[in-house]
């Protein structure tokens, strides 16, 4: 399974405040307005990550994602694609991207998780 599509990167780069082209000029969205694009998680494992906004490295083609995470603790912070990549839960599963999540407001996230 394909862990990022180029339509989920177009949306969480317009959403990061220092993509070029998503006009935000180093601003970045309340929480009431930011969309969460993508959930990752764990299905051996009790890991989640909750992907808010992007940046691709255009040097090393790597992606690196802002958003919630969910594992020992629950916390705001970035995230590399290659990490997803290599993730491995108890029973040796590889993170996977929900495919039947539908993206929500980061403020509605908040409220249900934290």
């Amino acid at each position: 399974m394909k862990l990022l599509l180029k339509e989920d990167l177009a949306k969480l780069q317009a959403q990061d405040p220092y993509h070029e082209s998503s006009g935000l000029n180093g601003k970045e969205l309340p929480d009431d307005k930011a969309m969460v694009i993508v959930k990752f998680f764990t299905p051996d494992a009790n890991w989640t990550w909750y992907a808010v906004s992007a940046s691709k490295d255009e040097e090393s083609g790597d992606v690196q994602f802002f958003g919630l995470v969910e594992g020992n603790a629950t916390e705001f912070g970035y995230f590399w694609l290659s990490e997803l990549e290599k993730a491995r839960g108890l029973l040796g599963l590889p993170v996977e991207r929900d495919m039947y999540w539908t993206p929500i407001l980061l403020s509605e996230l908040k409220r249900k998780v934290l």
